[in-house]
């Protein structure tokens, strides 16, 4: 079993974050999933980023960062999101030196110079990605691999950003599936 600390996308906390975190709880995890937007969800990614800018990076790490905080005792926590959220999960597993793993679904961040983890990292990502260009990807997993994470990524060919949310237009059901299948196989094993 497994402490999860779960952040949604620029979309904001929608039914499929909730949907995501009761598949972890059945399968026996403990999943916390705070709203960063303060109860606003939205409809269009243009909407997304709008809200994203307005609170403004520095303030969304910082309300991660509260959300985490009480979660932090025990042997460990695992840092997972989705698009934004990954990035932002990313950024707090890379802070955390008693973290047990970080699970990013369709999402990643750029790395400090000095970064370094063992953690293991699990990220699923759709092929290609706007969001996430192959030569990005790239240079994310070796700049990863150099710090010293465990890494695996999984490609989904055809897959729309955000595959996993069955209310989106990305949803691709087959695609979706298969990463949940892989994720919590990775998060049994930690």
């Amino acid at each position: 079993m497994a402490r999860i600390l779960l952040l949604h996308s620029m979309y904001g906390l929608r039914p499929a974050v909730h949907q995501a975190a009761d598949r972890l709880r059945a399968a026996g995890h403990e999943v916390t999933v705070p709203d960063l937007y303060g109860g606003r969800v939205v409809d269009t990614p243009d909407e997304g980023v709008e809200i994203k800018e307005e609170i403004g990076r520095d303030e969304l790490l910082r309300r991660a960062v509260a959300a985490a905080a009480p979660l932090l005792d025990g042997d460990g926590l695992v840092y997972a999101g989705f698009s934004l959220g990954g990035s932002i999960a990313q950024n707090l597993a890379l802070g955390d030196d008693r973290a047990r793993g970080l699970l990013l679904m369709h999402g990643t961040s750029d790395l400090p110079d000095d970064a370094s983890t063992e953690i293991p990292v699990q990220l699923h990502v759709a092929d290609p990605d706007t969001y996430e260009p192959v030569d990005w990807l790239n240079a994310w997993y070796l700049r990863m691999r150099k710090a010293g994470a465990d890494v695996e990524v999984f490609r989904y060919r055809g897959a729309g950003h955000l595959f996993t949310d069955p209310d989106l237009p990305d949803y691709e059901p087959e695609a979706a599936e298969r990463a949940w299948t892989i994720a919590l196989d990775f998060l049994a094993s930690l």
